[in-house]
């Protein structure tokens, strides 16, 4: 009898053992931060921190932010190093990139559709001016633009579009100025402030839109690409090792107007202002997205 009762307590604390292991596993699992990578771009800046701070206050899991450029954000999801990234621009922007990790990452969903890449000039310009990007060719034209289009980042999918649709459309007296999406920017609000000519890169949704009223130039030969996707991009095995953020990923989605007029925000006041406001705003698309319908 008494043999009996060791070896019942001694299978009651191998038991507790094991659910104490597998609690501690959990938990070590829930307290390792959440790698999300980010470029600085604005769109990608809010959305990465908008899910950063829901992931924390919700999920109760830690989050840490990585900022890189896009070719290392690539890298470092295919490798492991970061968990997701939320600014995968495709079918064509980020093509190049994609296709080279295309086996070593997982899609686990699309955060908003229908962004577009082009080239966008003031609306004080005339339409009858310049209308199209066929209508840089005008010498006169040229001359007020000073052979130049405002671009960004030298690694950015727009960037390459953009130096292919200078050959396109045998742009051969123009330059591609590259720079940042901070300098793009301080470019054309010296300009617009002064009421002067320029043409600049750019893609929506994008907070300059809410800022400055600008068009974007016709692009018959579709040199900058369709309406794109934008999506989430995460390293192989963190949906099973992670099926909480995951779930989450996969569910939040944002329509363009709302994403702009909250990156405009954020241009008013701060990024974690902006983020805090869209939360309190929008009370059932959050619960939507950690799956609390109903």
């Amino acid at each position: 009898m008494l043999k009996s009762l060791a070896s019942f307590g001694a299978t009651l604390t191998l038991a507790a053992s094991v659910a104490f292991g597998a609690s501690t596993a959990a938990v070590a699992q829930d307290a390792k931060p959440v790698k999300i990578g980010w470029a600085a771009w604005s769109d990608a800046e809010f959305v990465t921190k908008l899910a950063a701070k829901l992931i924390e206050d919700k999920l109760g899991q830690k989050v840490e932010l990585v900022q890189t450029d896009v070719a290392p954000l690539y890298q470092g999801v295919s490798r492991g190093d970061i968990d997701f990234m939320m600014m995968a621009w495709l079918p064509q922007t980020h093509a190049d990139y994609y296709k080279r990790v295309e086996s070593k990452v997982e899609t686990l969903g699309t955060v908003y559709e229908g962004a577009k890449l082009g080239w966008v000039v003031p609306k004080y310009i005339p339409e009858s001016e310049i209308g199209s990007i066929e209508d840089l060719k005008k010498e006169d034209v040229q001359k007020k633009l000073s052979g130049t289009v405002q671009g960004i980042d030298p690694g950015a999918g727009l960037t390459r579009l953009s130096e292919e649709a200078l050959k396109t459309y045998a742009l051969k007296d123009y330059k591609l100025q590259i720079s940042s999406e901070a300098g793009m920017l301080t470019t054309v609000d010296r300009a617009y402030r002064g009421e002067k000519w320029f043409v600049a890169t750019s893609w929506s949704p994008h907070w300059m839109f809410g800022k400055y009223e600008l068009r974007y130039l016709k692009d018959p030969k579709s040199a900058l690409g369709e309406a794109e996707h934008v999506d989430v991009l995460a390293r192989k095995e963190f949906k099973t090792e992670n099926p909480k953020v995951a779930e989450f990923m996969s569910r939040m989605k944002l329509p363009i107007a709302d994403l702009e007029a909250a990156m405009f925000d954020a241009q008013e006041t701060s990024y974690e202002k902006a983020v805090d406001k869209y939360i309190s705003e929008h009370p059932d698309q959050i619960k939507s997205w950690l799956g609390q319908e109903g």
